[in-house]
């Protein structure tokens, strides 16, 4: 892959968690390509992510991280840092989606409750903390939310899952108030069921969600990451400097508001 002359993100970094596979991954390319700065976050395949977009590790660079562990995430911003000097942009990406078997909510367990919470709630809260003082010190940012249009619908047999995202809408409207007085933006992106290879591993997920997904959009074919990447670059943008507190729901049309 390689990256264009310019780009309307040249000079920015942007820090992308959970960027090794998936709508990461996606998401990171579509900043390098537009001239950014990317560090990808992934608690596995980060620098291998890293060197495939860019070999020379000039503008990419990978950070083995885990965002339920707090000296982890802050190690990663802190590095991130110091590599190119600022983090500008913040996709909170990573998350638990792709690995749960949808079951119906009384036989949900307790830990595994509490382990996607963990990583879905609270690993952009500890992302969204660490980034501020940088952010702070270059005098603003954006922060951008992947959440799911699950939480709009209401899906079954996935209440855990879809309740953290329900959680990730919430919190982005609370910090969009809060941060605002320090120029940082914050926003959310909302997929519906997209395809990537890790999904296409749960078959749970492909008989139930698939199918449900494709009968109900507007836009009857697959999601893919790449179907995510201008709705992020966008709200990362200064063409959305007037916009905090929003969710655009990327599904093809299947929920409309």
């Amino acid at each position: 892959m390689h990256a264009s002359q310019g780009g309307r993100f040249e000079g920015k970094t942007a820090l992308v968690t959970g960027g090794a596979a998936g709508i990461g991954l996606a998401v990171a390319n579509g900043f390098f390509e537009q001239g950014a700065r990317v560090v990808i976050v992934d608690i596995r395949g980060a620098e291998e992510a890293a060197r495939k977009l860019d070999a020379s590790g000039s503008r990419v660079r990978g950070v083995t991280a885990d965002v339920t562990v707090d000296s982890q995430v802050e190690e990663a911003v802190s590095k991130a840092t110091q590599i190119f000097g600022s983090v500008d942009i913040l996709v909170n990406n990573a998350g638990i989606a792709t690995s749960i078997t949808p079951r119906p909510f009384e036989e949900i367990g307790t830990e595994e409750w509490l382990r996607v919470y963990d990583v879905n709630v609270m690993g952009i809260f500890r992302f969204c903390r660490a980034v501020l003082k940088p952010m702070k010190a270059v005098g603003g940012g954006r922060i951008v939310n992947i959440g799911s249009a699950a939480a709009f619908k209401g899906v079954p047999l996935l209440l855990h899952y879809v309740s953290s995202k329900g959680a990730v809408l919430a919190m982005t409207r609370s910090l969009a108030k809060e941060l605002a007085q320090y120029n940082i933006l914050v926003n959310c992106v909302a997929p519906g069921f997209t395809i990537s290879p890790a999904v296409l591993e749960n078959e749970g997920q492909m008989s139930q969600s698939r199918t449900i997904s494709l009968q109900g959009r507007a836009i009857a074919r697959d999601q893919y990451p790449e179907d995510l990447v201008g709705a992020v670059l966008f709200l990362a943008s200064n063409e959305a400097s007037f916009m905090t507190g929003q969710t655009l729901v990327v599904d093809g049309g299947t929920y409309l508001h």
